[in-house]
C-alpha cells in the first residue's frame, strides 16, 4: 500500500465539507500538476487545509467569517498541520457550461464570480465537480509540514503514520448524503 494521499483545499472549504454545508469541491488543476491538468489521483484521500491563499471576496458573504475562524492560531511559521477529515469521492461530474454551474450555486460556499473564473480558466477543460462522502477523524492528525507539501499542487502524499479507518465518523447520515447527491444530480440533469 502506497502513502496516503491528501487533497489540498482552502481551510474554509474544508470546514464547509466537515460540517456538511457542501458535499463537493471544484477543480480544474493545481498550477504545477504533473500533466498541467487536474487528475483524480485517488478516490480516497485526506483533506489538507491550506490557509495562505484564502480570499474573502471569493466566498458568499455568510461564509466569509469562516476564513477568520480558520486563521485563529494559524501562522505561516507553523511546522505542523492538523488534518481532521477524510473523503471518499463518490462521483466526478464534469461541467463545461456556465448555466450548469449556476444551478449549483445554492450548494456551495463560493461566489458566482469565483465559480465563473474557475470554469473559464483553461476554457477547453471541463470543471470537475467531485462529490465527496466526508468523514471526520475521531482523533485529528497533527503531522509535520514537509517541504513536499508546499506549493500550488492539488495532491500530496502524506509522510505520516495514519490510524485505522475505524476512527472515521461520517459527517452526514447515509440518508442525508444520498438525498443531497440526488438533489445535486437532479439539479444538473
Amino acid at each position: 500500500m502506497g502513502k496516503p494521499k491528501a487533497l489540498k483545499e482552502w481551510a474554509s472549504a474544508v470546514k464547509a465539507l466537515e460540517d456538511g454545508t457542501q458535499i463537493f469541491i471544484m477543480r480544474k488543476g493545481g498550477i504545477v500538476e504533473e500533466t498541467k491538468d487536474f487528475q483524480v489521483e485517488s478516490a480516497d484521500f485526506f483533506l489538507y487545509p491550506t490557509y495562505e491563499h484564502q480570499r474573502k471576496e471569493l466566498l458568499k458573504e455568510a461564509y466569509r467569517g469562516v476564513i477568520d475562524e480558520s486563521l485563529i492560531g494559524w501562522s505561516a511559521e507553523d511546522t505542523r498541520v492538523t488534518i481532521s477529515s477524510f473523503a471518499r469521492m463518490v462521483e466526478d461530474i464534469e461541467v463545461s457550461d456556465q448555466e450548469q454551474l449556476n444551478k449549483l450555486y445554492p450548494y456551495h460556499i463560493w461566489t458566482e464570480n469565483f465559480t465563473e473564473e474557475r470554469l473559464k480558466w483553461k476554457r477547453k477543460n471541463p470543471l470537475h465537480i467531485m462529490l465527496l462522502r466526508v468523514y471526520n477523524l475521531e482523533q485529528p492528525l497533527q503531522i509535520p509540514i514537509e517541504q513536499a507539501y508546499i506549493g500550488c499542487k492539488s495532491w500530496i502524499e502524506l509522510e505520516a503514520d495514519i490510524p485505522e479507518e475505524s476512527s472515521l465518523v461520517p459527517v452526514l447520515s447515509n440518508e442525508e448524503f444520498a438525498a443531497m447527491v440526488a438533489e445535486i444530480k437532479h439539479t444538473l440533469a
